[in-house]
């Protein structure tokens, strides 16, 4: 069974270049799993913002969906995988549904899309290391409308489900990492 961190914190806060280092000191190949999709220029910004801080020799795989499928064939090869982000992957699941929304609906499946993830670590080999970055979107103010509530929401259940299965949990506070589990 494969080693599951997860890094968490607010926006800006540090947590993807923490968990690039803690990838970087793995000293073994590492794999990137992108969830991200250019919709803007706000968002092609930050995607470049983090390939360019990121290693030549780290191989790159795009995944804003199917992502379980990806860190299964991203672990044969590489002993550490760096998964950023939770977030916005939820945010890909999210979007591909129609209103009205659900939320009991919804929430089986961010449920089962975490679960999905959770067993991909499960079945890699004992000395691969999965690293999710993921925000953490409920600390602020109580959003204006019901998508964004929801999503909020949302958001707090997967990492809950996320930390319950991972073998270390930091928080990114200002830069700096606390060990949390």
């Amino acid at each position: 069974m494969g080693k599951m961190i997860l890094v968490t914190g607010g926006a800006r806060s540090g947590k993807s270049a923490f968990a690039e280092k803690l990838a970087r000191e793995s000293g073994g190949k590492v794999a990137y799993i992108a969830t991200a999709e250019v919709w803007d220029a706000e968002m092609e910004h930050r995607i470049a913002l983090h390939r360019s801080r990121r290693p030549s020799d780290w191989q790159t795989y795009e995944a804003p969906r199917e992502a379980a499928k990806v860190i299964r064939e991203a672990g044969q090869e590489h002993g550490t995988i760096l998964f950023d982000c939770v977030t916005i992957y939820l945010s890909n699941l999210l979007c591909r549904k129609a209103e009205p929304y659900d939320e009991a609906q919804l929430a089986a499946l961010v449920q089962g899309a975490m679960a999905s993830l959770i067993e991909a670590v499960q079945g890699l080999p004992e000395e691969t290391a999965v690293l999710f970055v993921t925000n953490e979107v409920g600390a602020g103010i109580v959003p204006e409308n019901r998508l964004a509530r929801l999503y909020r929401d949302l958001a707090g259940l997967a990492n809950q489900q996320l930390a319950a299965a991972a073998d270390a949990v930091y928080a990114v506070l200002c830069g700096i990492p606390l060990r949390i589990k």
